[in-house]
């Protein structure tokens, strides 16, 4: 795994491409405020790792035992804490700069991770696109199986769920704003945290 950044869902919007003319379809991340909290070593900890805190909050926000560990660290209290795998190469030295856009470049392939967004309580219809004859029909039968299967489709909570969409391009970096513009859609609504590292896939 490599080094990401922690950011949260603007909203989306498009961009043409100067060359083809094409619409492209973006989605607009703010990661402004990342900060390494914990650099983690393979000496001291049994593996390395930077651990990234982002979007700060009140102290008497946060649990005590939280609290104690950003004491610890010396930093202001944020809300999210994101601890990355790394190689010891990639761990930065003493006094190192925070991560910021400039982690990315346009053209780039990464993975977003974030909660989609949720829907509360709903039935076989909309949470599986069951259509005919709209309902779930027989689940547990009388003799056989005489219970209800594992991963049977039923009626239940829909959404507000972990979510990853692989192998997102870049589209543009924008320092001077704190965003990164990735095509497509990603999990989650306006506001929502996201968490973007680079693709494991491509």
């Amino acid at each position: 795994m490599a080094l990401g950044l922690i950011g949260k869902k603007v909203g989306m919007t498009r961009l043409f491409d100067q060359e083809s003319g094409a619409m492209v379809p973006v989605t607009v991340i703010d990661v402004k405020g990342n900060t390494f909290a914990q650099i983690k070593t393979e000496d001291k900890d049994g593996y390395n790792a930077i651990q990234v805190a982002f979007d700060a909050q009140k102290e008497s926000r946060v649990a005590k035992p939280q609290a104690g560990h950003f004491k610890k660290l010396g930093i202001q209290p944020t809300k999210l804490l994101k601890e990355f795998r790394v190689e010891a190469s990639e761990l930065p030295a003493e006094g190192a700069e925070d991560p910021g856009v400039d982690l990315f470049s346009a053209g780039q392939w990464v993975d977003v991770i974030g909660t989609s967004k949720g829907k509360g309580f709903q039935g076989a219809m909309r949470r599986h696109n069951f259509h005919a004859p709209r309902r779930t029909g027989g689940v547990g039968g009388c003799s056989t199986p005489g219970r209800v299967w594992k991963n049977q489709k039923m009626p239940g909570q829909m959404g507000n769920a972990k979510r990853t969409v692989q192998n997102l391009k870049v589209v543009a970096v924008r320092p001077e704003d704190n965003v990164i513009l990735i095509s497509g859609a990603v999990p989650g609504a306006r506001g929502s945290y996201l968490v973007i590292r680079p693709a494991k896939k491509k």
